[in-house]
């Protein structure tokens, strides 16, 4: 069983910065792929950016320049550092790691508003 615990989330003001974090616990060899979506208010979840155990990753169109991915594969966590943050930016972000099936975190909710 994995478990992902998410954090760093909260509200920010458009062209802040934020810093999402997710350890995954568990009796865990290694994990593949994770990574972060996001579903905002009254659409559908969407991938913004993973990452492979061997550090090669990809992003949405909406988010490159803007967000980094990276992860501590000796730590089981994976990041994501967000700048130049937008409205449309705002949404719960929810983290996943792929070992033998797909977890998923709980979510953490960004708000970007003045």
């Amino acid at each position: 069983q994995v478990r992902l615990r998410e954090s760093g989330g909260g509200f920010v003001q458009p062209g802040g910065s934020l810093r999402l974090s997710c350890a995954a616990s568990g009796n865990i060899p290694r994990i593949d792929d994770m990574g972060w979506y996001r579903q905002a208010p009254g659409k559908e979840r969407v991938l913004v950016a993973d990452i492979t155990s061997g550090g090669n990753t990809n992003y949405a169109d909406s988010i490159k320049g803007r967000f980094t991915i990276s992860r501590d594969n000796a730590k089981n966590t994976v990041y994501l550092q967000m700048h130049s943050l937008k409205p449309e930016d705002t949404a719960v972000y929810y983290c996943f790691a792929c070992y033998d099936g797909v977890y998923w975190g709980q979510g953490t909710p960004v708000t970007v508003s003045s």
